[in-house]
């Protein structure tokens, strides 16, 4: 330590015994002074690694914190004990006995802040701020680096280290002026922006001093000729009060001149003048708006400028009475009206003004919202109940740093897969892990303030199902449930189009109706859910096309008692059995509830063979139709013989695929030939062209077999035909 250091050191500690009176005696000092030189004997480092002395540092932080902001015995002792704490010279054990219990939570609270103290929290203003009262929990903490950083601010003026100074001012304007302004430390906000404004702009700031020291002397001859005619009036209205004039500071200056785009000239409101009145607490109102009418009556008011916070104070207890005149030369003037208590408590900011013209709603004031009510309660110092006043708001809330320096604000609770997601869903998505602090973390590792999480991902990984019950944010929840839905539906149409294609292969007609059913007797409570199930593989598609032919061919929920088909109640038709054009059943009964198959749609000629379904009506399907051997398999005791009784006449539908060259009027000849075929119609035709080949599908109303073999070599004599099958 050199000399010139010594000696201010000598200097600090005697202004800080007479600024500190009767909060911590001689004694305690004595200690605190023993227990310093003793740290510095055990080797201690005199100077921080940025070349700044320690003991004067702190001694200065104290200084700084009894004058502007309270003398409160416990965070005076924090503030000189903890160099000694952080460099581990002092065990937190010792604090306590030594200190008390409050002394070392205060330095724990200080420990835990500080080491976030340069992680990019220029570019992460709200959630550092959240990080800190979350870390903190007492809001004497938050106080304390407020002032801390004040008095390195002050301290680092032509500091060699650029970057680091650059780093520092940014830090000071965007997080503790910020915070300063919020609990009303008006004084040390103000300095602040001015220092970080001088060490990143130090042009902008050299001018804009100079101007003023240039004009300061009429400015304040200005100021004194305004003063004067109102303090006289005041003095006539019988008031006691205080005037006190200004200028704004700089980088409020600076902020105007870039909003409105003029040069330091053009700020019109460059005067404020303050009028504080002595006055008991019942009279405060009315007093205050005396002294304002008096002002009116010199001087016309902007009423567009006028703030009444007297008769409704704002949410964080600031209460004044703002008016804008037009003084002497037509210039600007802002006067403020308040009461010795309603300055105090502006002034130090123990009302908490934690949202003027702060913008409205910022996550990280909520805590202060009970402060006033707090304070207005007081028997004892207001530090003293601060000390009491948790940042309970952000118990719900957890921040993490990732490996790029970037701070996120997450819900307690939150597990590496939440941060993933958090981050995009894309990361989300493909999240295997995560390393957090340089140790591998599984999905479900709980994130802690303070964490540094880099995200693992491959790309092989998708969400999974058991994810739900991992994350705990609904961020993360709505993403894994919108990406699973995405996943089954495409497995379901995967599904669908397999069950589809072998029904098609095996001329089996799917009723949706019949389908859904089945799929529900399944145990299926969506058709997605099934089909996503078929999608993969996990419901063979073959299979569930066997038992919906046995479905639709029983036509019933419960498979029936195993009887054979004469034992079945068979259903007759009511009236006569001339024209019944089958003969059913080994005694040729004739005049049974019959009805032709859908699945190879027989017709006169064909060999046939009936199916008795449960509810006694035949059914009557080909001999070589695509299901007849899994029928004849499944269903042999309710497979039924019949012929066709010999009379002809009842036309039938039969299905027949013609492939050919893509000729022009190919199509025409076919459609020409049926139209002549007697005892023929077209019902429906669909017609697929690729390639040069057309592929057609032809439902065509005729009466026996022998018609329909004539009718299809007919169709093959066409020029361009190629084949024609029955289907």
């Amino acid at each position: 330590m050199t000399v010139a250091e010594m000696r201010e050191l000598c200097s600090l500690i005697l202004e800080l015994k007479g600024r500190l009176g009767s909060n911590i005696s001689d004694k305690e000092l004595d200690r605190v002074n023993e227990t310093l030189r003793k740290g510095l004997r055990n080797g201690l480092p005199a100077h921080n690694e940025h070349g700044l002395c320690s003991a004067i540092m702190t001694l200065r932080t104290a200084y700084a914190f009894a004058e502007m902001v309270d003398p409160d015995h416990d965070i005076l002792l924090a503030i000189a004990l903890y160099p000694l704490y952080a460099g581990g010279s002092l065990p937190l054990a010792e604090i306590r006995k030594e200190w008390g219990e409050d002394v070392a939570g205060l330095l724990e609270g200080i420990s835990n802040v500080s080491k976030f103290g340069n992680r990019n929290s220029a570019h992460n203003q709200e959630n550092f701020r959240g990080l800190m009262l979350a870390l903190a929990h007492d809001i004497r903490v938050i106080i304390i680096m407020i002032v801390h950083n004040l008095v390195v601010m002050r301290a680092i003026n032509h500091h060699p280290d650029e970057d680091w100074v650059r780093n520092v001012a940014f830090e000071a304007n965007c997080l503790y002026a910020q915070l300063a302004h919020r609990l009303g430390l008006y004084k040390i906000k103000g300095e602040l922006e001015d220092l970080s404004l001088k060490y990143t702009n130090r042009e902008i700031y050299t001018q804009i001093a100079h101007k003023l020291n240039e004009t300061k002397r009429s400015r304040d001859a200005y100021i004194k000729s305004f003063i004067g005619p109102l303090k006289d009036n005041l003095e006539k209205a019988g008031l006691k009060f205080e005037i006190k004039g200004r200028t704004k500071s700089i980088s409020s200056i600076w902020n105007k001149m870039k909003k409105q785009k003029v040069d330091l000239p053009g700020i019109y409101d460059l005067f404020a003048i303050r009028v504080i009145i002595d006055t008991p607490e019942e009279k405060e109102k009315s007093d205050c708006w005396l002294a304002y009418s008096i002002l009116a009556d010199m001087y016309t008011a902007n009423p567009a400028r006028m703030r009444d916070w007297i008769s409704i104070p704002k949410s964080n207890g600031y209460e004044s009475l703002h008016a804008t005149v037009l003084g002497p030369e037509s210039k600007w003037v802002e006067v403020q009206f308040r009461t010795e208590r309603m300055d105090l408590v502006a002034e130090k900011g123990l009302a908490a003004h934690w949202r003027y013209k702060g913008g409205k709603g910022a996550s990280t004031d909520q805590w202060m919202n009970n402060i006033r009510d707090i304070l207005e309660t007081a028997e004892a110092g207001p530090m003293q109940l601060m000390k009491n006043i948790q940042a309970d708001a952000f118990g719900e809330e957890v921040y993490a740093f990732t490996p790029k320096g970037d701070l996120f604000k997450m819900s307690a609770g939150a597990t590496a897969l939440d941060f993933a997601f958090h981050i995009h869903t894309n990361v989300g998505a493909h999240c295997t892990g995560a390393i957090v602090n340089g140790a591998h973390k599984k999905l479900t590792y709980k994130i802690q303030n303070g964490d540094t999480v880099e995200i693992l991902t491959s790309t092989n990984q998708t969400p999974r199902q058991e994810w739900l019950n991992i994350v705990t944010t609904s961020k993360a929840r709505n993403k894994i449930k919108q990406s699973l839905n995405e996943e089954k539906q495409r497995l379901a149409d995967l599904g669908k189009e397999s069950l589809m294609r072998r029904a098609k292969n095996r001329k089996v007609e799917i009723d949706e109706g019949v389908l859904m059913k089945l799929i529900k007797k399944q145990g299926y409570k969506f058709a997605l859910e099934f089909f996503a199930e078929m999608g993969a593989d996990r419901i063979d598609a073959g299979k569930f096309l066997n038992t919906y032919v046995d479905f639709t061919t029983s036509d019933s929920e419960t498979e029936p008692e195993k009887i054979s088909a004469e034992e079945y109640q068979i259903i007759r038709k009511e009236g006569s059995t001339k024209d019944d054009v089958l003969v059913i059943g080994e005694q040729s009964i004739n005049g049974l509830s019959y009805k032709f198959a859908k699945c190879c749609n027989p017709i006169y000629g064909d060999e046939v063979f009936g199916f008795i379904s449960s509810d006694g009506a035949v059914k009557i399907h080909k001999c070589n139709c695509p299901n007849a051997a899994h029928i004849r398999e499944r269903y042999p005791y309710r497979i039924i013989r019949a012929d066709w009784s010999g009379k002809t006449g009842q036309m039938l539908s039969a299905y027949i695929r013609v492939i050919g060259n893509d000729d022009i009027g190919i199509v025409a000849n076919i459609s020409s030939i049926i139209a002549k075929e007697p005892n023929t119609n077209l019902r429906n035709i669909s017609i697929d062209s690729h390639d040069g080949i057309f592929q057609g599908y032809l439902v065509i109303g005729i009466t026996d077999q022998r018609q329909l073999t004539s009718l299809i070599k007919k169709i093959k004599t066409v020029s361009g035909v190629r084949e024609v099958t029955r289907m």
